[in-house]
């Protein structure tokens, strides 16, 4: 019985032996991609929006796909995707050397190609419009917003990332691209579209008079990193020709970069809640208005279904703080806020590490901004946006030169 005791007690000795040697040693040196794909997972890990990444393990994904042979960077950049793709979420994503830059270029103020803004289309898988850049060869073309892009030189939209589409759509100038577009419940169609260079100087003003009352119009295409500076500039010029009442035009507005729309807000605004953030434990943080706006002449803001993102926040904070009047059709519904993070090769990392409520607390994602006067949009070219056949515009005009309505928007 002894000697059983004895054997047994060695045995024992000899396992806790050998799993204190092994948790000692040092661990497998991982590779140069293994290390790369790691330094993306815990970048995910620390600033997901979602602390139950998709109500799965991260850490079993992150081993999942360390087991695959990353022999190459291309594999490893495949295998980044398949692990941020099971987080379900579009906007967190991955950027190659060559996207991020053309991001980079895109919310500088410069870039080539066709000029569409896009979105991944939930029910199909493809992609959908969320506007044209004004006066783009896709603007030209007659694009509209919610338009369905099958193709894309005959690859379907559905094998494809966001990234990679929007990767096949840019190009040298001079070069030809062919999409197939789908509008609402139309047959599709082939588009032949020339790249070019594409105007990114986000702001178009102009003075006008309606029932005698002096209109300063600006129409704001994007929040790039000019954008602050320009609606500033505008505002400042358009009080010096004498402008009563504004209109701000943000339809088709994809949004950009989220302080450029915190800013502008802060041009119209004296005081008030622009918007509050809340991150993956639930920390609310509340972004205000302060010091003296350029103007307190009533203002109506024109939306549509392409305006979305910062659009949302700045269109969101004038409604709820009662700047403006909101004129048009229900936003978008993107009220999630991304951080873009520089990687060690060069390629970059969107992650989803907030997401929005404005000032009234109204959680707009995926359910858009309601205006407060709804009509209905109408087929126009881009000669005809803000004319008397815009009767978006036409009701914006109405509103803010009648006496009581003046009074109302103030």
């Amino acid at each position: 019985m002894m000697r059983k005791l004895l054997s047994l007690s060695l045995l024992t000795l000899v396992v806790i032996g050998s799993l204190f040697i092994s948790l000692t040693q040092p661990a497998h040196a991982f590779s140069e991609e293994q290390r790369f794909l790691s330094e993306v997972w815990r970048i995910v890990d620390r600033a997901y929006v979602d602390d139950s990444f998709n109500n799965q393990n991260w850490w079993f994904v992150r081993q999942h796909a360390l087991k695959q042979p990353l022999k190459t960077r291309d594999q490893t950049y495949d295998a980044i995707q398949e692990m941020l793709a099971t987080l379900d979420d579009p906007f967190t994503r991955f950027l190659r050397p060559s996207q991020y830059r053309s991001l980079q270029m895109s919310t500088s103020g410069e870039l080539t190609g066709v000029g569409l803004q896009i979105a991944q289309d939930e029910a199909t898988g493809g992609l959908k419009v969320v506007s044209p850049v004004e006066g783009s060869p896709a603007d030209d073309a007659g694009i509209q917003s919610r338009d369905r892009i099958l193709k894309i030189d005959g690859i379907p939209t559905t094998e494809l990332s966001l990234d990679e589409a929007a990767e096949r759509m840019r190009g040298v100038v001079g070069s030809h691209v062919f999409l197939t577009v789908q509008h609402e419940e139309t047959a599709p169609k082939d588009i032949d579209i020339v790249r070019d260079r594409i105007s990114l100087n986000p702001v178009y003003t102009d003075v006008r008079s309606h029932n005698d009352t002096t209109i300063g119009y600006i129409r704001l295409s994007q929040f790039n990193a000019n954008a602050t500076e320009e609606v500033a500039k505008a505002i400042n010029q358009l009080e010096q020709e004498g402008a009563e009442v504004y209109v701000l035009d943000l339809r088709n507005n994809p949004g950009g970069l989220l302080q450029a729309g915190i800013d502008i807000a802060r041009l119209w605004l004296n005081q008030g809640t622009i918007v509050y953030t809340a991150n993956r434990y639930g920390i609310q943080d509340q972004v205000d208005a302060f010091g003296e706006a350029i103007t307190d002449a009533p203002l109506a803001v024109l939306v549509n279904g392409g305006t979305a993102s910062a659009s949302e926040i700045l269109s969101g904070a004038l409604q709820d703080n009662q700047r403006a009047v909101l004129v048009g059709e229900k936003t978008f519904g993107k009220g999630l806020i991304q951080s873009l993070y520089n990687l060690s090769d060069g390629s970059g990392l969107a992650v989803t590490v907030a997401k929005y409520e404005t000032p009234d607390h109204h959680d707009i994602n995926r359910l858009g901004i309601e205006p407060d006067i709804k009509i209905a949009a109408e087929p126009l070219t881009r000669r005809q946006i803000a004319t008397d056949v815009d009767t978006q515009y036409s009701e914006a005009l109405n509103i803010l030169t009648q006496p009581v309505a003046l009074s109302e928007a103030r």
